[in-house]
């Protein structure tokens, strides 16, 4: 059997190898990938953002083994930080799961952000159909950590899960409006901490600010170390999911999702072009000169380069 045979009966080697293919933006996989659309948005995809150290890895572990329970397949797409001086990421968050790893019904895969803002990897998306392809029901994308620039997990995911923590100084610096939006659920873990009921309440009182919306986020306090208020975050995950399809924003968040994607892709493929056709080190060195001697402009540089691909 060929990959794409291999991917649609379940084969976990398959969709690794396809994964690594299109990370590495591999021509043949991407029309791989163009064929096999079809057989994707099946899976419900779930995030897990919030600060460093909250604990996001352990409680998407933990959600993880619940679903697996109940029989269920599940993926995980752990996004590590990259040392912008190698471009290597340690992709750790597969040794904090090495017990849920051995089961068949779950799929972990590592990625490295490589420098993409927003908490996550640029081939994360590509990573998510794969797995959808390959059968999983649970899709769980955890990103990075790294604050208020982390909202393109929202792009992403059906459900998205702010993981908040006590502890972290201001509270209400750690918890931006931008970051705040983004959230579907909020969980307060490692509750047994001092100042975890005050930072509950804090959340609450933020999101009592946006009073006209129809779904109000609802704020779980949870210990992952421990096992508790596990299985309770994850009903509101699925009382999230069940007012996303009774109210119709379902499809609509997907097609926002969709949206998004194809203008990303855009700009990916005008970069690529534009690097591709008058990429030089010549040229980029005396267009920055002379912009630095203000001869030029930034502005005229950019013109100059976006004419070449007329």
């Amino acid at each position: 059997m060929n990959i794409s045979e291999r991917l649609l009966a379940g084969d976990k080697r398959a969709a690794a190898r396809m994964i690594t293919l299109l990370e590495n933006n591999d021509p043949e996989a991407i029309e791989l990938l163009k064929d096999l659309y079809k057989y994707t948005g099946n899976a419900y995809v779930i995030g897990i953002t919030g600060p460093p150290g909250a604990g996001k890895s352990t409680l998407t572990d933990k959600l993880a083994k619940l679903i697996v329970k109940q029989g269920k397949r599940v993926a995980i797409v752990a996004i590590d930080p990259t040392s912008p001086f190698t471009g290597g990421a340690i992709l750790g968050d597969r040794v904090r799961m090495s017990d849920l790893s051995a089961n068949k019904n779950v799929f972990i895969r590592s990625m490295g952000a490589r420098g993409h803002l927003g908490g996550i990897s640029e081939a994360t998306g590509a990573a998510v159909k794969v797995l959808d392809i390959y059968g999983v029901d649970y899709i769980f994308v955890e990103t990075v950590g790294v604050g208020q620039s982390e909202v393109d997990i929202v792009k992403n995911c059906d459900t998205t899960v702010m993981v908040m923590v006590p502890g972290l100084g201001d509270d209400i610096q750690a918890i931006k409006a931008g970051v705040m939006e983004i959230g579907d659920i909020f969980a307060v873990n490692k509750a047994d901490r001092d100042g975890a009921g005050k930072t509950a309440r804090e959340i609450n009182m933020m999101l009592d600010f946006n009073k006209g919306a129809d779904w109000r986020p609802p704020v779980e306090k949870v210990i992952a170390v421990k096992n508790e208020g596990i299985e309770e975050l994850f009903n509101h995950i699925m009382e999230h999911r069940n007012y996303m399809i009774q109210s119709d924003n379902f499809n609509h968040r997907r097609k926002i999702n969709c949206k998004n994607e194809i203008v990303e892709l855009v700009k990916q493929r005008v970069i690529n072009l534009m690097l591709d056709k008058s990429y030089n080190e010549e040229f980029i060195e005396t267009l920055s000169e002379d912009v630095a001697n203000r001869k030029n402009n930034p502005y005229s540089a950019c013109e100059e380069i976006l004419n070449k691909l007329k």
